[in-house]
């Protein structure tokens, strides 16, 4: 519980670290001011929806499944179970160490297989879309709201993500009833859950608040988040 605990604090933190950030690129759209009017020599443009190849798909699958990323998380997050003998039944040291993280990378493989299966059976797009909004707390509130969202259809309209809701919870049922200990139940499965929805919604304020760029420090060190969706390539429209 203390670990839990732990965890949620640290989302917190993330999340008052992300609000006074400043966003160093807007959308196309906030550029233009509804009080100017543009002349017949001046270019509009207009951001436009591309779905995401299949390939992109898989390669974003691969990346948040068993990529740098969730392994350096989880990595983290093992060595706090440990710290705080979560659960009790298993060991110390190495061995401990080992299985904490095989639990909690084999949880991570069974949440992401099961959001990208069902997203592709429900032709969901998965990928994370900034806000081409203004102010923070607008882009905060898309970042939250991207959480149990996601995109269908060729105009990428946002829909209810049946896939986002169900595959956290698909991750803890499989540990609880597949190697957790027996003392475990539907209702652990059900919390541990409910800290993964809200670790995939810190991913979401991240990606919308802190640079994921190829310079970014993130990217240099091989720990950018796949599934931010490139940056919208502006259409001229005339």
């Amino acid at each position: 519980m203390k670990m839990r605990l732990l965890m949620f604090s640290l989302l917190v933190s993330a999340c008052l670290v992300a609000l006074p950030a400043v966003a160093k690129a807007q959308s196309f759209d906030s550029i233009e001011s509804p009080s100017v009017i543009p002349d017949a020599t001046s270019t509009q443009f207009d951001l436009t929806y591309t779905p995401p190849s299949q390939s992109t798909k898989f390669h974003n699958y691969l990346f948040d499944a068993f990529g740098p990323y969730p392994i350096s998380v989880y990595a983290v997050v093992a060595g706090i179970d440990q710290e705080y003998k979560s659960p009790p039944e298993w060991q110390q040291g190495v061995k401990g160490y080992s299985e904490r993280f095989g639990s909690d990378i084999a949880i991570a493989a069974v949440s992401t297989t099961t959001h990208y299966a069902l997203a592709q059976a429900f032709k969901e797009d998965t990928l994370y879309y900034r806000c081409e909004c203004k102010g923070v707390l607008p882009r905060l509130r898309h970042a939250v709201l991207s959480t149990l969202t996601g995109r269908r259809g060729a105009d990428g309209h946002s829909v209810f993500s049946v896939s986002a809701l169900v595959a956290p919870y698909a991750g803890s049922m499989a540990a609880v009833y597949g190697w957790y200990p027996d003392r475990f139940g539907a209702k652990d499965a059900f919390r541990m859950g409910n800290y993964s929805l809200l670790t995939y919604m810190g991913g979401n304020i991240s990606l919308e608040f802190f640079s994921s760029g190829p310079r970014s420090l993130l990217s240099r060190m091989h720990l950018n988040n796949t599934h931010a969706a490139p940056a919208p390539v502006p259409d001229p429209v005339r």
